[in-house]
């Protein structure tokens, strides 16, 4: 046996759907590549080589997270109520106020939020586990990291009672059940802010509580989720190259979602910033009172939208799909090189006079955005075969 490799041999696996990793249920297999994490030696070394100077270590003496723990916390006092399945809007909005030193409690359903259960590939060697021991999603685990669950039945009149009197003691509610369910329950904010006038009320939703484009329910009783709020302000629409423009011969023409629930974050960032402002006018401006609060994942994606809505309430004409490019920018994108992928910008003059070097063009020195489509298609030519390590000088 003397010197002989025993190692296991690894595979990369072509990963198409979730069928092509049913057979794959070893734990040593993964249908994804994966770089190991560095050691924490690995990392210090890093570090020590990259002193940050008197400036720095103030940073660093302030803000690093191990040094922070015994200094107060900005919402330390505040409670927060939970309420939801599903969606990320409301998890990422109280994740945040937690992380400000707020008190969060999650209320789930009796068989718990779904989201427990999400895992890539429905594989549980994904999952990680809770205090109990029992398999949980990477999603809930991170969005509720500060938070302490419940189980609670509020279709019942027992649960519907322990709501209300948990209603009565926290500051800020959010919650993102589909439209005028929590209040035909007696539990939505006319209800709750008669128990509790200081109650702030958050809803989260993607469209809306009223108008023809409200939120709804399918007949089959699915919600409306993250692709429908990024539907419905242009996001769509925006992602994905047109078929006429796609650069470098590579298949465009579709619109397409985002890789992650970005309508749900954006819309929790949101809401977790409007909770901010009514606590503040609360307790500062309105001798105490509470208020409600509504917000969509469409509306709070026109505000990252670029000039999109702008560009509409101008001359109410929908901006052309340009993908990944910046229409006020020319050359801004990324571009295939030897080991990867580099990111080429030419806004200013002297960066376009170095593209052009680079690429050994004489390019000209006006005109670069009127003509970026066929610029940006004769870049492909000259960036393969170069490294991401030497960019452009």
């Amino acid at each position: 046996m003397g010197g002989r490799n025993m190692a296991k041999e690894k595979r990369e696996i072509e990963i198409n759907s979730r069928a092509d990793t049913l057979p794959l249920m070893g734990p040593d297999v993964r249908p994804w590549p994966v770089t190991p994490p560095p050691s924490p030696e690995e990392c210090m070394k890093v570090y020590e080589k990259r002193k940050a100077g008197e400036f720095g270590k103030f940073l660093e003496d302030h803000l690093r997270l191990e040094y922070r723990f015994d200094k107060p916390e900005a919402l330390q006092g505040v409670r927060v109520l939970c309420m939801g399945l599903w969606r990320m809007g409301n998890k990422f909005a109280s994740g945040l106020l937690a992380e400000l030193g707020a008190e969060l409690v999650n209320i789930e359903p009796p068989s718990g939020d779904p989201l427990r259960q999400l895992t890539p590939f429905g594989r549980e060697e994904y999952m990680l586990k809770d205090k109990f021991g029992t398999p949980c999603g990477m999603d809930f685990i991170h969005e509720l990291r500060n938070a302490q669950s419940i189980t609670l039945n509020i279709e019942t009149p027992e649960g519907r009672e322990i709501y209300k009197k948990l209603a009565m003691v926290v500051d800020i509610l959010i919650e993102e059940y589909p439209p005028g369910y929590m209040d035909s329950l007696g539990l939505g904010y006319r209800h709750l802010s008669k128990l509790n006038p200081k109650l702030i009320y958050c809803w989260i939703g993607e469209r809306g509580q009223w108008g023809p484009m409200k939120d709804e329910v399918s007949k089959y009783g699915q919600w409306m989720l993250d692709p429908f709020g990024m539907a419905a302000c242009s996001w769509v629409h925006n992602t994905g190259f047109p078929p006429d423009q796609c650069p470098r011969g590579g298949k465009g023409g579709d619109p397409m979602r985002s890789g992650v629930w970005l309508a749900d974050y954006v819309a929790g960032e949101q809401a977790a910033n409007s909770c901010l402002a009514a606590l503040y006018w609360r307790d500062c401006l309105n001798n105490g009172v509470g208020q409600f609060i509504e917000c969509t994942s469409a509306e709070t994606l026109m505000d990252i939208l670029d000039f999109d809505i702008t560009w509409y309430g101008f001359n109410a004409s929908i901006k052309a799909r340009t993908g990944a490019w910046d229409p006020n920018l020319n050359q801004y994108e990324w571009n295939p090189c030897k080991d990867g992928y580099m990111m080429i910008g030419g806004q200013t003059d002297r960066l376009w006079y170095r593209i052009g070097m680079c690429i050994e063009r004489d390019l000209p020195m006006f005109g670069r955005l009127i003509h970026e489509d066929p610029l940006l298609k004769e870049m492909g030519p000259g960036t393969p075969s170069r490294l991401s390590s030497r960019p452009i000088p």
